[in-house]
C-alpha cells in the first residue's frame, strides 16, 4: 500500500482510497503492537493480524488485476472505472471502503476462520473491537473531506454530499458480519456459495457506483 501511495497521483481515485486504507491499517498495526494507547484491546492479536493480511491482500489482488489489464471483481469495478473522472475525493474514499468492507471483509473473515480452525463467533469480539478504531479514523477522514467540500457546497453538489453522509461504516460492518454468517453456513455448498458470492460482488458494486455519482459543476458559477 505504501508503494501504491508513492507511485500514484493524488487526484487518482484509487490513490485516494489506498491512502485512506493505509492510514487505517497503520493505526490498527500500532494498536496490535501496543505502541499507542487505545481502548480496543484484541483478545487474539495473532488472529487479527492474520485477518488483516488476508483482508489487505484482497484489495491488492484487485489492484494488481487492474494494473495487469485483467478483469477486476465487480465489487471493485466502479472505483477503477471512475478513478480519473473528477469525483470528489470523499466519493472515492467511501466507494472503496464500501467495496472493501461489504465484499472483501466477510470473505477474509471466513478464510481466516477456516485456515485457523476457528468459528466466526471465536473472533466476533475482536471484530467488534475494530469498529471503534475504524469509526474514529473514518470520522476524521470524512470530516476533512467534507470540510473541503463545504467550501464549495451549493445546490450543485448538495445532493451528493447528502448521499455520502448516509453511508455509515458501523452499519456496513454489521452487514458484513451477516454476510460472514451466510458464507459460513454455505461453506460446504460450493455451487450455492459461488452464486451467492457472484451476487454479492455485483450488489456491492452497485452501491459503490451510486457513491460515485458524478458531480456536475457549472464553470460559469
Amino acid at each position: 500500500m505504501r508503494a501504491i501511495d508513492a507511485e500514484r497521483r493524488p487526484g487518482d481515485g484509487v490513490a485516494v482510497f489506498n491512502r485512506v486504507y493505509l492510514t487505517v491499517t497503520e493505526r490498527i498495526a500500532e494498536i496490535v503492537a501496543g505502541s499507542v494507547s487505545h481502548p480496543a484491546v484484541f483478545r487474539d492479536s495473532p488472529t487479527m493480524v492474520e485477518l488483516d493480511v488476508r483482508f489487505a491482500n484482497l484489495w491488492l489482488t484487485a489492484y494488481d488485476a487492474d494494473a495487469a489489464g485483467r478483469r477486476v471483481p465487480p465489487a471493485w469495478r466502479p472505483l477503477f472505472e471512475a478513478r480519473r473522472s473528477g469525483r470528489l475525493p470523499i466519493q472515492y474514499a467511501l466507494a472503496g471502503m464500501n467495496s472493501h468492507i461489504e465484499h472483501d471483509l466477510p470473505i477474509a473473515v471466513v478464510a481466516t476462520c477456516r485456515a485457523l480452525g476457528l468459528e466466526p463467533d471465536d473472533i466476533h469480539t475482536d471484530y467488534e473491537a475494530v469498529n471503534d478504531v475504524l469509526a474514529r479514523v473514518e470520522s476524521t477522514i470524512r470530516r476533512s473531506f467534507l470540510d473541503e467540500v463545504g467550501r464549495e457546497v451549493d445546490d450543485r453538489i448538495g445532493p451528493v454530499v447528502h448521499l455520502l453522509s448516509a453511508w455509515n461504516i458501523d452499519k456496513a460492518r454489521d452487514l458484513s458480519w451477516i454476510t460472514v454468517e451466510t458464507l459460513w453456513a454455505l461453506r460446504r455448498l460450493s455451487f450455492v456459495r459461488g452464486r451467492f458470492l457472484d451476487s454479492l460482488s455485483h450488489t456491492v458494486g452497485m452501491t459503490s457506483r451510486a457513491l460515485l455519482t458524478p458531480v456536475v459543476v457549472d464553470p460559469a458559477r
